[in-house]
């Protein structure tokens, strides 16, 4: 008998199930920033965040309702939380768009991946989580690689690149929120909520501005495949969490990186200069070996608070 009963291959461990999850995910929130970069041509950021919000929101509900997340109602501890963690993300949301529509969607993409390093920085600052000197210095090396990306004081830099790296620290605000939510939130129950506050958001921001313009076939097409995307993203990202080793999984999220690289060639034209590609390997490079140190210290715990025999 076969070992996967009718085609005789071996069934993926649980480990590379994640990673396909995981880089399945990373290319669909890629490719949902392409096609907001594209819809950003016809309509503003406040109607984009809007609409993509409206049909979002109800596919990521749907989703959150079958998988039970309404069933839980947080803590009056977890409310404040969640509040903090939508301001990261609305934030987030906001400065991250302002500054793909202004600048290559690599550029913006590769500054983002700096965010596992900052999250670490963080989480010993503030949270009080240990931290190795070589992942310190992993971080300093990685921020040096975001400079590059950036360049103070050369042309490239601009007010949209603050806005990509403002973009970093909102998500930060965002994933350290995540760390101090109880066990008994569902993940997806935070994600609607966010959902629905970015909507608002995007509703607000056209009341306040009044830049509204009427919606062409092809601007709703993009949003609505848009905010398909980013529920495909969500549902991989989910389903990524309950496959395999985390430790494993999480450097295969750097492969979003290689998607805004190909969509910004052979979409938007847009060929990365030579410090983007540096910096950006930079960044990639400590982020990668800031996970093998995480892994190594996660196995030394293991190890230490086994019953010895």
């Amino acid at each position: 008998m076969t070992e996967d009963g009718a085609t005789g291959r071996k069934p993926l461990s649980d480990n590379v199930r994640g990673a396909l999850l995981m880089m399945g995910s990373m290319a669909a929130f890629g490719i949902n920033d392409a096609l907001v970069k594209l819809a950003s041509v016809e309509l503003g950021l406040f109607q984009i965040i809007l609409l993509r919000g409206i049909g979002a929101s109800l596919l990521i509900l749907v989703l959150a309702w079958r998988l039970g997340a309404f069933r839980v109602l947080p803590a009056h501890r977890d409310r404040g939380v969640l509040a903090l963690r939508m301001v990261g993300e609305v934030g987030g949301t906001l400065c991250f768009l302002t500054a793909l529509f202004h600048m290559p969607i690599a550029n913006a993409t590769a500054i983002l991946q700096a965010l596992p390093l900052a999250v670490t920085l963080a989480a010993a600052l503030f949270l009080g989580e240990p931290v190795g000197w070589r992942r310190y210095l992993a971080i300093a090396v990685g921020f040096t690689g975001v400079m590059i990306i950036v360049r103070p004081g050369a042309e490239g830099f601009n007010l949209h690149t603050l806005y990509a790296l403002g973009s970093v620290g909102f998500v930060v605000v965002r994933d350290l929120a995540t760390r101090c939510l109880s066990r008994d939130v569902p993940s997806m129950l935070a994600a609607s909520l966010t959902a629905i506050v970015i909507m608002i958001s995007g509703a607000v921001g056209v009341a306040v501005t009044g830049e509204w313009v009427p919606v062409e076939s092809s601007a709703g097409w993009l949003l609505a495949a848009s905010a398909v995307f980013i529920f495909v993203g969500y549902l991989l990202s989910v389903m990524t969490m309950r496959a395999g080793d985390i430790g494993f999984i999480a450097p295969f999220r750097y492969s979003n990186l290689i998607w805004a690289l190909l969509l910004g060639v052979f979409v938007f034209a847009e060929i990365p200069d030579p410090h983007m590609l540096i910096g950006a390997a930079i960044v990639v490079g400590t982020g990668l070996y800031s996970f093998h140190r995480e892994r190594v210290r996660a196995r030394r715990l293991a190890l230490a608070s086994a019953p010895r025999q």
